[in-house]
């Protein structure tokens, strides 16, 4: 099996995340134009944290997040980033929309699921990500 490493000044490595945010209450308010907006909000930033996106998909009520990251990556940092800019900038593009659903300044759960992946288990999510798709 052949790996697709990363290189640092002194180190080789290859950390690949799995991040699941669920919206608040589980509303269904996720389309597919504001999914591609959560990407394009989350790549704005993501280099400051040593982070490239992989993938991103979802559901009406949640997003997958797959993710490469350094070893100095700060993930608690990143995510809460990541939920806090994310939630920010959709709530302000799409407050009229969303005002029926979603009240006050929430947008996400205040939980997550992180689960870290190997590079076989990343490839099984692409393809599972995008089997869904189909």
């Amino acid at each position: 099996m052949e790996y697709d490493l990363d290189t640092g000044a002194h180190s080789v490595y290859s950390l690949h995340y799995h991040l699941i945010l669920t919206t608040k209450y589980r509303r269904g308010v996720l389309t597919e134009d504001r999914t591609q907006f959560i990407r394009g909000v989350i790549e704005g930033f993501a280099d400051k944290y040593g982070v490239t996106l992989t993938n991103l998909d979802g559901e009406d009520d949640h997003v997958h997040i797959l993710f490469r990251a350094e070893p100095t990556t700060d993930l608690v940092k990143f995510i809460n980033t990541v939920k806090g800019a994310t939630a920010r900038r959709i709530r302000n593009e799409y407050e009229d929309e969303l005002k029926t659903d979603l009240w006050g300044d929430s947008f996400w759960n205040d939980s997550y699921c992180l689960i870290s992946t190997g590079q076989v288990s990343l490839d099984v999510l692409k393809e599972y990500v995008e089997d869904q798709r189909a």
